[in-house]
């Protein structure tokens, strides 16, 4: 009922009856209860027709919040979002590398912060937390200059159980390319494309996959679209990972003998990295163009989204720059894909998940069935 609701807004008892295929009085009985627990709200209702006046049925975009955590390779970000989408907080914190040893006190302090200004109704109504992080951090810390005891401590977290034990509120993970591109779906309004692919060009290339409305988790690790192997300038067997993302872009720096900025790239100074950056942005826009070839030979897609940690008008210039190679790549059985620049940048993965155990939540697996 949920999930007609939010296709269906305004929407009828006998409208739901007759969209879900149940009768009248089951149809009432479960918005009677939808609207007892605050999930379904009415309108006013609607005189003038034939037959009995009509009450209009809502979702309530205030019956449901969820926290949303993002565990990034620079940085975490933890905010919370109502069934509506709003967030009402947030608060997101830099860092060299993320230590075991202490990034958990960090994130439950916070978590309790955000509690704290919550309403009492709004506490009973807080639904969980999602916790978003790439996948097996330990593999990969090494890659950020953080201490070599880190590997060893990371490989023994499970990061949503140590934050469900931390602050007492049930927690789910999700890989934070999946639940970014999640993200993305639902600020999207109708139509919503049935298939893209998504970047995010941070500290290395979170990614996901939108296939026929439902996202690609597999077992939470799917749609690893930074590991598609390209070759280097010169011939090289490489990843996207390492070309196009921030850790290539800091490399490129060093190489060039200039400082790199310190804090989130959002806010450097990025015409004082020049002709880094510009060098940079080729290569990453090649390096995407490849891997949407690649990723479009085996999804068919409607669009890709790009979406980065940086000021847009540098998200722009990798858009153009990604566009700019894919119309020089061939095609043989399909037209390539549009490219839209995405809408939450930094805090993607965060949104997407709170978003994703609302949705796990209250609505229905099979939500693309009502998606026009």
């Amino acid at each position: 009922m949920l999930t007609l609701l939010t296709f269906n807004p305004g929407a009828s008892n006998a409208d739901l009856a007759r969209l879900s295929g149940l009768g009248p009085q089951t149809t009432s009985r479960i918005v009677a209860e939808l609207e007892s627990r605050g999930l379904v709200i009415r309108g006013e209702v609607l005189r003038g027709r034939r037959g009995q006046p009509a009450t209009p049925l809502f979702v309530n975009p205030q019956g449901a919040l969820a926290i949303g955590i993002e565990i990034g390779w620079r940085h975490f970000e933890v905010l919370v979002v109502e069934l509506s989408g709003k967030t009402l907080a947030s608060v997101r914190r830099s860092y060299p590398w993320p230590d075991a040893r202490t990034i958990f006190s960090e994130i439950a302090a916070k978590v309790a912060t955000i509690r704290s200004g919550l309403t009492e109704l709004q506490q009973l109504r807080l639904a969980g937390i999602g916790v978003a992080s790439p996948s097996h951090i330990e593999r990969n810390i090494y890659m950020v200059d953080a201490p070599a005891e880190q590997i060893a401590l990371w490989r023994d977290i499970d990061p949503a159980k140590r934050i469900a034990r931390d602050t007492r509120i049930s927690a789910q993970w999700f890989n934070d390319g999946n639940a970014a591109c999640w993200s993305e779906l639902t600020v999207r309004t109708e139509p919503r494309p049935r298939a893209f692919a998504y970047f995010q060009v941070g500290t290395f290339v979170a990614a996901g996959l939108v296939s026929n409305g439902e996202l690609w988790e597999g077992n939470g690790h799917a749609a690893n679209l930074g590991s598609i192997l390209i070759y280097d300038h010169q011939g090289n067997p490489t990843f996207v990972h390492l070309v196009a993302s921030v850790v290539a872009l800091q490399r490129r720096l060093v190489s060039a003998g200039i400082e790199v900025p310190g804090g989130s790239p959002f806010n450097w100074d990025w015409g004082a990295l020049e002709p880094v950056v510009s060098q940079w942005l080729d290569a990453s826009g090649q390096a995407l163009a490849v891997a949407i070839v690649n990723t479009n030979a085996i999804i068919e897609l409607d669009m890709v989204i790009i979406d980065g940690v940086m000021p847009r008008e540098i998200v722009a210039r990798l858009i153009e720059r990604t566009e700019f190679h894919l119309a020089r790549l061939p095609t043989l059985t399909s037209d390539h894909p549009k490219i839209e620049a995405g809408h939450l940048g930094v805090s993607a993965a965060s949104n997407g998940a709170a978003h994703l155990v609302l949705f796990q939540r209250y609505f229905s697996r099979a939500w693309k069935l009502f998606s026009t």
